[in-house]
């Protein structure tokens, strides 16, 4: 029982959350998110202060780097080799990290695939002069110690940063409820701003922005969001960024010199490659990949003609590729004290001009305390100078030296353990230039340090003038380019086909095939059994199709997507979603702002225009109310200005020409009376309307009856001519049952 009495009994709900909690925080603290101190996970910091450890500095030779992989997780980090290679890995390649930490040597990946490095065994790796920023004061009392995971070693809790790496180098990161996506910034405007708030601690986002204009990304590019929107995210600490690739033209071909940030040149070439073989690009002919060593990105774009426009294609590829991405901006990350936070711009560099104070204050503090006591041991050695002989005499004497001189001389023991330590040859060569020389250098070094440490404006002087010297030696120019544009469009899908002369064939049965050419006749195509002739449009192969069913319904496809006329084409139904039993009774072909004539054999229709039949989804869009029993009649498209009246013939043989403006223009419905059918039922035999053709001023008209026909033209055909609506004129006997009409010269 006294066993089982320490066993802690907790009900499972509270263990789970505190468990999840506990979890919650490490993985946010200790494994996602940046300190705003330093700008690094403690996965990084761990890895170059271990680098540090093993002296591979900038100045030393490369080594292996599952050395360094190893004394991390041995000592620090008692995590994955791979996962900690690869947060090495990442510090090390300069199409990153704005600013990399670390130099490698052999493969680090590309920019086409940033994960093909190859194994921690074959590469080597040193620090970069740039990590010297973060590592030159450690040693100077700037950092607090921890002791690693097996308590061991002791670690630092923060790295001295001279610079604020958070904003400088960026990072990525996906905690537990939050994540970070903090970009590149320029050394320069980054220090700039940091000066600017140093002097002005009252001075806005706004003005900050002046000074830093945008993130600027290793690998170039152009940065095409609106000095509003980048305002707007230095302000609210989290938005978006629009990043574009950067081209020029050379030999009337696009040359592609810079891509946005960790965009794979080999997946844009892929994404157009796709396009081309989608036959979505035919104004371009080849994409060649010239990228090597020396220019890592050189994509070459081959038009088809000199009579391509460039800029257009660009749109075209910025919108459909990745050579325009969305980024997304969250500057999350752990405060001084501790806890994560979003913070704006000003609030991330005033509180990191806050630790960097803290940090100089230290250092002084340090160098203080060191400069105190080397003058403490020089005033006991100026004693023992003057006082050698007796000095010498009391050593070699006494039992217990120190004592005594410490009696003798009024020496505190300090100094008194100084000149015990002093070999014979050192007090014999200790001359009293010498000390009172170091004691004048240490007494002024003291009285600055104490007078920078006595005045805050002194002290943000220093901080300001190491900034500069910083700046001077690791700032470069920008790389992004800031360029306000509007946002890239796609072209439609109809500017994208080959503009070819085809020939669209409808079957009785709903089959549709397309033909190249015009000159084919496609009542004499061969049919499937049992099937036939139905209707034909011709147009152009980048125009879309209009198919219309009996109920009155619209639809549309592609005209480049129908199948061939080689074979007996494809069922409609099969691209279409049309209701049970409702034939197609119509094809037509035509550009958007073209007229089109819609109507019903009861003897109503009205204008509308080919833009406004197009269908978006497969169950098409109602146009024309048709009526109980009634149908819809084939299309009549109006392809010419001269085509100006329109002429009606019903079942009864009765014809009506009139002006085709008294058709109203319509979005959609039954329309209006073409032509009076009195007492229309629609049942079998009932007269309907029967055909409906355009006609130009001064053309004539044929009527089919069987294999008999007659042309009305000149005055004969002025006697059918009344107002839309009318009965319109009885033609002679023997065309009572007609079959159709033809418009002839």
């Amino acid at each position: 029982m006294g066993e089982k009495a320490h066993i802690e009994r907790r009900p499972l709900r509270e263990f789970t959350e505190q468990a999840y909690l506990d979890y919650s925080m490490y993985v946010i603290l200790d494994r996602a998110l940046p300190h705003l101190a330093d700008g690094l996970k403690p996965v990084q910091r761990r890895i170059v202060y271990a680098m540090s450890e093993l002296g591979l500095s900038a100045a030393s030779k490369h080594k292996k780097s599952a050395r360094t992989v190893g004394d991390v997780i041995g000592k620090f980090h008692p995590h994955g080799d791979s996962a900690c290679y690869e947060a090495m890995v990442l510090m090390a390649q300069p199409f990153s990290y704005r600013y990399p930490l670390v130099d490698g040597q052999g493969n680090w990946g590309s920019p086409d695939d940033p994960k093909s490095f190859a194994a921690m065994r074959y590469t080597e790796a040193r620090l970069t002069r740039y990590a010297d920023t973060l590592l030159s004061e450690l040693e100077q009392g700037t950092a607090d110690w921890v002791p690693n995971f097996d308590g061991t070693l002791e670690e630092p809790k923060l790295l001295p940063a001279r610079l604020p790496n958070v904003l400088l180098n960026g990072t990525t990161g996906i905690a537990v409820g939050m994540a970070t996506d903090i970009p590149p910034h320029n050394l320069r405007e980054i220090a700039a701003a940091c000066m600017r708030l140093l002097e002005t601690p009252s001075a806005s986002v706004a003005d900050l922005c002046e000074l830093v204009r945008g993130p600027d990304f290793p690998s170039g590019g152009e940065l095409i969001t609106p000095a509003a929107d980048l305002r707007q995210m230095y302000e609210t600490g989290h938005g978006s960024l629009r990043m574009r690739a950067v081209f020029g033209e050379e030999n009337g071909n696009v040359v592609i010199t810079e891509l946005p940030y960790q965009t794979s040149g080999a997946k844009v070439i892929e994404q157009i490659a796709g396009q081309m073989t989608a036959k979505k690009l035919p104004m371009l002919e080849d994409i060649r990949d010239e990228s090597d060593h020396e220019t890592p990105t050189r994509i070459v774009l081959i038009p088809r003609s000199n009579r391509v426009d460039l800029e257009s294609l660009m749109q075209h590829l910025f919108a459909t590729t990745d050579l325009e991405r969305t980024l997304r901006v969250n500057l999350n990350v752990v405060g001084l004290n501790g806890l994560p936070g979003v913070r704006n711009l000003r609030a991330m560099l005033v509180e990191w001009l806050e630790y960097r104070t803290e940090t100089v204050r230290r250092r002084l503090q340090f160098r203080l305390d060191k400069v105190v006591d080397r003058l403490h041991i020089l005033a006991g050695y100026l004693i023992a100078y003057l006082n050698i002989d007796e000095v010498i005499h009391i050593i070699r004497t006494e039992e217990e030296p120190k004592q005594v001189l410490m009696a003798r001389f009024d020496l505190t023991g300090t100094q008194a353990d100084a000149i015990l330590d002093l070999r014979l040859r050192h007090l014999a060569r200790l001359e009293e230039m010498k000390i009172r020389g170091e004691q004048a250098e240490l007494e002024a070094e003291r009285k600055r340090i104490e007078l920078i440490l006595g005045s805050e404006r002194r002290l943000k002087t220093l901080v300001r003038q190491e900034l500069e010297r910083d700046t001077e030696e690791y700032g470069d120019e920008r790389r992004t380019a800031l360029v306000e544009r509007a946002a890239a469009k796609a072209l439609d899908e109809t500017e994208l086909v080959p503009s070819e002369p085809v020939t669209v064939v409808l079957s009785d049965k709903g089959w549709v095939r397309s033909a190249k050419g015009h000159d084919i006749d496609p009542s004499q195509l061969a049919f499937r059994s049992g099937d036939s002739y139905l209707a034909a449009a011709r147009g152009r192969s980048n125009q879309t199709a209009i198919f219309l069913g009996a109920d009155g319904r619209a639809y549309s496809i592609a005209a480049h997507t129908l199948p061939s006329a080689r074979g007996m084409g494809e069922p409609l139904a099969g691209r279409l979603s049309p209701p049970d039993g409702v034939p197609f009774v119509s094809v037509a072909l035509g550009n958007a702002a073209q007229e089109v004539l819609l109507m019903s054999n009861a003897g109503y229709g009205f204008r509308s225009s080919f833009e406004g039949l197009y269908a978006k989804n497969k169950a098409g869009k109602t146009m024309l109310a048709v009526g109980d029993g009634a149908q819809a009649m084939n299309l009549v498209v109006v392809d010419d200005p001269a085509q100006t009246e329109v002429a009606c013939l019903t079942t009864g043989g009765q014809l009506l020409v009139f002006k085709l403006e008294e058709i109203p223009q319509l979005p959609r419905g039954k329309g209006v009376k073409l032509v009076q059918i009195p007492g229309a039922k629609f049942k079998t035999g009932e007269e309907v309307l029967k055909a409906v053709v355009l006609m130009a001023a001064g053309r004539s008209l044929k009527v089919l009856a069987g294999s008999r026909h007659i042309t009305l033209k000149g005055r004969d055909l002025d006697a059918y001519r009344g107002e839309r609506g009318k009965r319109g004129g009885r033609l002679p006997r023997g065309f009572q049952r007609v079959d159709g009409l033809e418009v002839v010269d």
